[in-house]
C-alpha cells in the first residue's frame, strides 16, 4: 500500500519526461529538496500543469517509490503571477531558484533558503526595489544562510551605508529583508561585493543569470 505525504514547498524547476510527463525540482519545508515525477502534468488540461511549473508555492501530495517521489495532487497558494507578464523579473526569479538548487540537499532543513526564496519572488513582484538591489540582498543572505558570508570587506574603503546593509542583510529576520532602499552609489558597492563573495563562495556559471547579463 502507497504511503502519501503532504509537504508544503515550491517549485525549484522542471523538465519534460517522454511525452507528457513532467521530472521537478521541489523544495520542501519538512523535508529538504526532492526530486518528484508528475504523471500526465503536459497533458491539456492537466491539474498538475500549473501547479508544476517553477516559482509555484503550496502544499504537494507526493508517495515515495524506490528511487523517487510522484506528485499526485496539489493545493498551490501563490503562482507569483506577476513574474509570467514581466521577462526580465522571471529571469531574476529562475537565476534565485538555480542558487537555492545548488544550496539545498535532500533531508536537510533548508526552511531559511525557502523563505528567502519565497521573499525574494516577492520582493520581484512588488516591485518597490530595483531588481538588481533584490539581487543583491538575495545572493548575500543566501551565502550567509549556508555560513560562508564573511560581513563587509576589510580590505576595501565602502561607504557607512554600504557596511551596515551588509550586516543587516546578514543579520535580519528574512521576514524584514526587504524594506530599505539605497542611494545609487551604495547600490553600486553592494553589487560589487556581492558578485565578488559569490565568485569566491559559489564559484560556478548559472545559465538564467547569463541570460540577465545579455538583457541589463
Amino acid at each position: 500500500m502507497q504511503e502519501y505525504i503532504w509537504v508544503t514547498g515550491i517549485i525549484l524547476k522542471q523538465s519534460p519526461v517522454g511525452e507528457y510527463d513532467r521530472h521537478i525540482s521541489l523544495l520542501t519545508k519538512e523535508r529538504g529538496k526532492l526530486s518528484a515525477f508528475a504523471r500526465g502534468a503536459r497533458k491539456p488540461g492537466s491539474r498538475l500543469a500549473a501547479a508544476t511549473n517553477p516559482f509555484a508555492f503550496g502544499s504537494f501530495k507526493l508517495y515515495e517509490g524506490k528511487n523517487s517521489y510522484t506528485l499526485t495532487e496539489a493545493d498551490i497558494e501563490n503562482y507569483f503571477e506577476d513574474l509570467r507578464s514581466d521577462y526580465i523579473g522571471a529571469c531574476y526569479g529562475l537565476y534565485f531558484a538555480e542558487v537555492t538548487e545548488y544550496y539545498t540537499r535532500e533531508n536537510n532543513d533548508e526552511r531559511e533558503m525557502m523563505k528567502l526564496l519565497y521573499q525574494s519572488l516577492r520582493a520581484l513582484c512588488a516591485g518597490s526595489l530595483p531588481n538588481a538591489l533584490v539581487k543583491c540582498v538575495f545572493e548575500c543572505r543566501a551565502i550567509a544562510i549556508n555560513g560562508e558570508f564573511p560581513g563587509p570587506p576589510a580590505d576595501r574603503l565602502l561607504d557607512e551605508s554600504t557596511v551596515y546593509c551588509l550586516n543587516y542583510i546578514a543579520n535580519t529576520p528574512v521576514e524584514r529583508l526587504y524594506t530599505f532602499a539605497v542611494k545609487d552609489n551604495v547600490l553600486e558597492e553592494l553589487r560589487q561585493v556581492s558578485e565578488e563573495y559569490m565568485k569566491r563562495f559559489v564559484g560556478r556559471r548559472f545559465k538564467s543569470l547569463e541570460v540577465l547579463q545579455t538583457l541589463c
